[in-house]
Formats: C-alpha cells, sequence, structure tokens
C-alpha cells in the first residue's frame, strides 16, 4: 500500500462524525437523508463528510432511483486498518529460506548481465519483482530523491528509465510526490506471493 493513501485514510478517520458515520453504515447502508437524521446533522454536512470518506475508497454509493445509498468497502476498509499495524511489527521478509534464494539468483543471472546492467524487464511478474527488488538496492531509505537523480540511477542499469521508475512506483517500492521520490519502507513493496 503506498505510503500517501495510508496517510489520507487516518486523516479521514480523524474526524469523529466520520467515524459516528462509518459506526452507522457497518450495520447496513444508508442513504444520506437516514444518516443525517440519525446524526441530528443537515444534508449538505453529510454530503461533505461521505465525498472524503469515498475519496479514500472506504465507502462506496450505488443509486436506487432518486436515492443514493452508502455502504462500507469491508475488505478495504480492513486493509488499510492493518496495513500499519503490519508494516510496524511484521517479521522480516528478508528472511527467506535457501530454495527461495537460489531461486532469486537464477532469476538475477537471468536477467542481470555479467557488467550489471538489466538485459530486459521480465514480464512474469513474480520475475519482475525480483528484478526490481535487485535494481532498487543502490537507494538509500529515507533520502529524497528528484525524478532527474532517480533517472541517472535507472540508466546506470538500462535506457528505458521511465518504465522501470513506473515499475518502482505501481509495484510500492517508492513513493513520489511534486517529481520527488523516496523509498518506501520494505514491508509495503510488492511481494511475489
Amino acid at each position: 500500500m503506498q505510503l500517501n493513501r495510508l496517510v489520507n485514510f487516518h486523516k479521514t478517520l480523524g474526524d469523529p462524525t466520520r467515524i459516528r458515520i462509518l459506526t452507522l453504515l457497518a450495520t447496513g447502508p444508508l442513504h444520506g437523508q437516514a444518516i443525517a437524521g440519525k446524526l441530528g446533522l443537515k444534508a449538505p454536512t453529510i454530503t461533505h463528510h461521505m465525498t472524503k470518506l469515498r475519496d479514500t475508497g472506504i465507502v462506496n454509493q450505488r443509486r436506487d432511483k432518486n436515492t443514493i445509498y452508502y455502504h462500507i468497502d469491508e475488505k478495504k476498509f480492513r486493509s488499510y486498518s492493518e496495513a500499519l499495524s503490519k508494516m510496524l511489527y511484521q517479521p522480516e521478509h528478508d528472511k527467506e529460506d535457501d530454495s527461495l534464494k537460489t531461486q532469486t539468483q537464477a532469476v538475477v543471472n537471468n536477467f542481470i548481465a555479467a557488467d550489471g546492467t538489466l538485459k530486459h524487464l521480465p514480464s512474469q511478474r513474480k520475475k519482475k519483482i525480483i528484478i526490481l527488488k535487485h535494481l532498487i538496492n543502490g537507494l538509500e531509505p529515507g533520502k529524497k530523491y528528484p525524478e532527474k537523480e532517480i533517472n541517472e540511477y535507472i540508466k546506470r542499469f538500462h535506457p528505458d528509465f521511465a518504465t522501470i521508475r513506473r515499475e518502482f512506483i505501481i509495484n510500492h517500492f517508492m513513493y513520489r510526490e511534486n517529481n520527488i521520490y523516496e523509498l518506501n519502507p520494505k514491508e509495503m513493496w510488492a511481494t511475489i506471493e
């Protein structure tokens, strides 16, 4: 999970009214007027809070004629709720068994030339993740990299820096904001499982 999504989730839940709305929705779908009535609030206030909850993706809506019903996306809500705990307390993923290390080394040997350059990015997801982990090893955790610096780093391995940079973001190896890149914690990285 990307760090900005996790932060946005927790910011959104930082409002007591939104928590009260989620408590009501936990019992089942409700329309805006029902929520407003139960909380003693006006409809525009509910609309404002529902927009914030929908933007995080934890609340969805469905229209039934002229009425919009809201419901919690339970799977996404649980995922966001548990993400921080997993990030903080999950055992190290680096404790790979010997067979996995052997597989990983075989993939690296197949796709990385003797001079350290990438022959080509694998299309198979499992192999791609292994190669991306290999490529990102030279970056420092906590350091902020301008886009130009990331491009130069990637060019040492392969000329198509844009594709590899995009893969770093898609697979949650890095976080990007205003063309500044930073490594995510390893617990957030895409896995081969």
